[in-house]
């Protein structure tokens, strides 16, 4: 079992690697709150290399999803499989955060929602910066 964290265009990407199970909940509940305290709003799961997910460490995610949209950010999911996007899609958590096909996927998920609440907030909208 691995968590990798990595930092690219203001999103982090949390890669979560083998079977979640309980001993490494409180690892990645760290880790979340480290991004929240460090003002980060934009946050990639990659799970698709996680072959297993238990109760605590949805509860953990869901946690993070909730903290982060209380900073106006946002929150996506990416290259779900198996059993683990049968959990996702059976409870109808696609209406929670986004869930995309694949990291290049999720990653332009998030850059478009920056861009689009940037241009909300701008009266010159083509000035957009590069995200």
């Amino acid at each position: 079992m691995e968590i990798i964290q990595k930092e690219n265009n203001g999103i982090v990407c949390i890669t979560i690697n083998g079977r979640m199970g309980n001993e490494l909940s409180p690892e990645l509940e760290r880790i979340i709150k480290e991004i929240v305290a460090g003002g980060k709003r934009r946050v990639l799961f990659d799970l698709g290399s996680l072959d297993y997910l238990r109760s605590p460490t949805l509860r953990v995610i869901l946690k993070a999803v909730k903290q982060i949209n209380q900073k106006h950010g946002k929150v996506a999911l990416c290259s779900l499989n198996g059993y683990v996007k049968e959990i996702f899609e059976d409870n109808c958590f696609q209406d929670t955060f986004a869930i995309a096909d694949s990291v290049e996927s999720g990653i332009e998920e998030l850059l478009s929602t920056a861009r689009a609440a940037y241009a909300r907030h701008t009266s010159c909208p083509s000035a957009l910066p590069a995200f």
